[in-house]
């Protein structure tokens, strides 16, 4: 029932005269000197408004005629002068004839009600309703009357109370063969198909003859459920029964074919129809659209307009998302113009195809247009203009839409919330993201994995991941995506271990992986370094038939590049058919990060003579390589060349990588200058990049301006005070470390502690500054005492210009006890030799210690492989790969 509205009526009369014109389930047709009305639905109306209660069985109307009141069982209460003594007749009009031929058996004669309940029934609009209507039905004897039987029946399948409708059924003696096909058609929508499929049989066996439309609704619903088999069993039975030249069933053949992906054969079963309809037209050119054949699709529409039919709302909305995916918004804009000239721009399907179409071809303005225009908008159109903003990388006009849907009271689905979700996730944005789990949960959608698979990645990309943990935990039905989400958010948040954790167990669980998985496993190794577990991901790609997977391969290149083997990554690179820009980028990243700036620039310009184009993940890739190998002149001249001869504007991170360029060649005041000319404000990185510069080349003033800079942007990050402290200490300024390190202890702010990792027999082994708890720790510090001994002989001389406040002996104890160090000691005490020793740090190779590295490397006559924050150093007869330059 409809709400009363929040104010009352005028008067009465006024108010009765629009509840009897209301076709509401409540309210009865009148006849022209009489009019009738349920008692019942003017008693709920009079419980909100007591002013309308009746004095008398009658009210007056506003013409002057009266209106009288029926029982709440449609029986009149009392006679009154002049009233008819039975309620007014009421004809259910003729229907439209089919244009096929039902048996005798379902020719429904014209029925006249002489009950008012039978209004009631035909005008129910809920399954409330009918329990409501289904006594005084019983009571009024009106069951065992065939058009009552069937009306009931349709009501129970129509709101997919399936076990109800098969109660009303089975009773029955003498069953109408329209109540058989209304319950297969209950059995085909709101049921398994194994049902529908035993009625039908059920049907033959109690000589019921079968029309076009049963047989159109099991072809639906095998293809529904992409039951190709049995879809063809029902196609061999409508041709046995004579059907096979019948458009209607000729078409549910063509949508069976399609949903099951045989356009070719669904295309045939098209052609062999003699008399096609719009809505076969309809059907072809979805089935084409749906199966990815975006050009054939446009063609038929082509083709049905020389055939003589025109295109109307569907054939548009089939073939709008087409043309997306070809990106050719110039025929969508001529669809467009097809739909101004039709008269079809009122019509909400239509303006919500269009709107995804302009979002998806990049012209996500033109779809905002669509939007705004649009007089009635479904939650559809609401998810999609979200979902355009999304995908246009404008996630905060995303969340715009997705409150300005709330404020106006649309109700949310699934989608929105995934949409939302995504917004928030590439916005890094916390508490919105918060807000749109609240939503959902109020929605109830926490048994829906899509949704759940959504939150888990935004709140891992919102550096959440202990939540999305959790979430993980409670969800049943975990599907692959939910695996992959998780395994990405371990990876991406740098919890590398539990990502491989989480890969282990879903393969302990037979959960078979696909290219994301691999996509979001293999960085994590790559991020740990361990060489042997690298081997093994490689192997159980080419197990898993993902070695011709070109993202697979390409997160294959860039883990042997960062697991120091870039010869090997190089191999594989060669050996890919095919080759993604992320390739390119992953190869050229891998030569910059092992100091090999040359062959990364002979790649690039290998690169660039090819069909693929470098983005703008390529060129900062390039000024990376150029800045490790010293390449300053090279760098300047690509960071030119990316915008002037492929369009791209610098983002911040190029910015930082030539500020980084400049600063470790020394020209740091030319580093300066490029700073104050840039053209938007700058970041972090940029700042970080300079005060790094400013400590290798001692440079107290700029390090100053810098470092404030940093404080302002990031108070709370205490690296940035540890290297302004060191560059004070080198130049023995230190008043001011101590004044920079009172600073940090008032803000709680802790230096991160080194950390070197070295993986020996599948055992990964962690090392701390100056720490004792490893099981060798003994043997490992007296194996660095004699070690030390003999790099001193060979030439080394210790470098304590950054430790202060110790006497000069404990400064050279404290650099001899660094994580690398510790780590080296190990992995020469526990390998045999000709091994190389492969260490992975979390920070800066401070200066001491690669000094050091390359002596004991001489002394050693090993190969020592160190990876750290910025890139690797392969240390080998008393050199390093870097040249001293880092």
């Amino acid at each position: 029932m409809v709400p009363p509205p929040s104010t009352p009526p005028p008067n009465p009369q006024q108010f009765l005269s629009s509840v009897l014109s209301h076709l509401g389930p409540s309210s009865l047709p009148y006849t022209k000197d009489t009019k009738w009305l349920i008692r019942q639905y003017l008693l709920s109306v009079t419980s909100h408004y007591p002013s309308l209660e009746p004095k008398t069985a009658t009210f007056t109307h506003n013409d002057g005629r009266s209106v009288n009141l029926l029982q709440a069982d449609g029986t009149i209460p009392m006679p009154f002068q002049g009233l008819l003594t039975s309620p007014p007749p009421f004809t259910i009009p003729t229907p439209k004839p089919h244009s096929h031929t039902l048996s005798q058996r379902t020719q429904i004669p014209l029925h006249v009600y002489k009950h008012p309940t039978a209004i009631l029934l035909e005008l129910s609009t809920s399954i409330k309703e009918v329990y409501q209507i289904l006594p005084h039905i019983i009571k009024s004897n009106l069951y065992s009357q065939h058009l009552f039987q069937t009306k009931l029946l349709s009501l129970f399948c129509n709101h997919g109370c399936i076990p109800e409708a098969a109660c009303v059924f089975e009773p029955i003696e003498d069953k109408l063969d329209v109540l058989y096909y209304t319950l297969l058609k209950g059995y085909a929508k709101h049921s398994s198909l194994n049902q529908a499929l035993s009625f039908f049989v059920r049907m033959k066996v109690d000589n019921v003859k079968p029309v076009v439309y049963n047989f159109t609704y099991l072809l639906k619903v095998c293809g529904d459920n992409g039951e190709l088999r049995r879809g063809k069993e029902i196609h061999g039975q409508l041709i046995k029964n004579g059907f096979s030249s019948n458009v209607f069933a000729m078409t549910g053949v063509v949508n069976l074919y399609s949903k099951c992906r045989q356009i070719d054969e669904a295309y045939k079963m098209f052609d062999r129809t003699p008399e096609r309809d719009l809505v076969s037209w309809n059907t072809i050119i979805s089935g084409f659209a749906q199966n990815g054949l975006a050009k054939l699709a446009l063609g038929l529409v082509v083709r049905m307009q020389e055939e003589g039919q025109r295109p109307d709302s569907i054939t548009l909305v089939s073939v709008l998302p087409a043309v997306a995916d070809m990106g050719l918004v110039k025929i969508g804009k001529a669809v467009h113009g097809y739909v101004i000239r039709a008269g079809l721009e009122g019509l909400v399907n239509v303006n919500t195809a269009l709107l995804d179409m302009y979002s998806k071809c990049g012209f996500v303005g033109i779809g905002r247009l669509v939007f705004d225009g649009m007089k009635q908008r479904t939650a559809v159109s609401w998810n999609s203009m979200i979902d355009g903003y999304v995908q246009s990388g404008n996630a905060e006009e995303a969340m715009v839409v997705f409150q300005k849907m709330l404020d106006e009271r649309v109700e949310p689905t699934d989608v929105t919330i995934m949409g939302a979700a995504h917004a928030c996730a590439d916005l890094g944005d916390l508490d919105r993201g918060m807000f749109v789990h609240k939503v959902s949960d109020q929605l109830k959608l926490g048994s829906n994995v899509s949704v759940m698979n959504s939150l888990i990645s935004m709140y891992s990309k919102c550096k959440r991941v202990d939540i999305a943990a959790d979430i993980f935990k409670k969800l049943h039905g975990k599907t692959l995506v939910s695996w992959n989400a998780m395994i990405l958010g371990f990876a991406q948040n740098g919890r590398s271990n539990d990502a491989l954790n989480y890969f282990y167990e879903m393969h302990s669980r037979n959960i078979r992986p696909d290219t994301f998985t691999m996509v979001g496993v293999i960085p994590a190794l790559a991020d740990l370094s361990v060489t042997r577990q690298a081997k093994w991901i490689h192997g159980f790609c080419i197990r898993s038939c993902l070695d011709a997977d070109v993202f697979a391969m390409t997160a294959l290149v860039d883990m042997y590049a960062k697991c120091g083997a870039i010869h090997t990554a190089r191999k594989l690179f060669d050996m890919m058919n095919e080759q993604h820009v992320t390739t390119w980028n992953a190869m050229i990243d891998g030569y910059g990060t092992h100091g090999l700036g040359k062959a990364a620039l002979e790649l690039f310009n290998e690169m660039q003579k090819g069909s693929i184009k470098p983005n703008d993940v390529t060129f900062l890739c390039v000024l990376s390589a150029c800045s490790h190998s010293g390449m300053v002149d090279e760098g300047l001249c690509y960071f030119n060349s990316m915008k002037k001869d492929y369009g791209i504007e610098p983002a911040m991170d190029h910015y930082g990588a030539m500020v980084d360029l400049l600063g470790r060649a020394g020209r740091l005041d030319e580093a300066w200058n490029f700073i104050q000319k840039m053209t938007i404000e700058p970041g972090i990185n940029v700042y970080g990049a300079m005060l790094g510069a400013c400590k290798i080349h001692k440079n107290v003033e700029l390090g100053e301006k810098a470092a404030n800079k940093l404080f302002a942007l990031n108070p709370d990050e205490g690296g940035y005070h540890v290297l302004l402290a060191n560059i004070y200490a080198m130049a023995s300024m230190w008043g001011k470390v101590a004044k920079v390190r009172t600073l940090m202890k008032k803000k709680g702010l802790q230096k991160t502690p080194g950390c070197s990792v070295v993986e020996l027999r599948n055992e990964v082994h962690s090392f701390y500054s100056g720490t004792t708890n490893h099981p060798q720790s003994k043997k490992i510090y007296a194996f660095l005492e004699e070690l030390g001994d003999k790099i001193k002989a060979a030439g080394y001389v210790p470098d304590t210009s950054s430790i202060h406040d110790v006497e000069d002996d404990v400064k050279e104890q404290l650099n001899s006890t660094h994580s690398e160090r510790l780590a080296i000691a190990f992995g020469l005490l526990n390998t045999s030799q000709g091994t190389p020793i492969h260490i992975r740090k979390n920070l800066r190779v401070c200066g001491d210690c690669h000094n050091a590295t390359k002596y004991i490397s001489l002394v050693t006559g090993r190969e020592i492989i160190v990876r750290d924050m910025h890139r690797f150093h392969h240390f080998k007869n008393g050199t390093c790969s870097c040249g001293d330059y880092w």
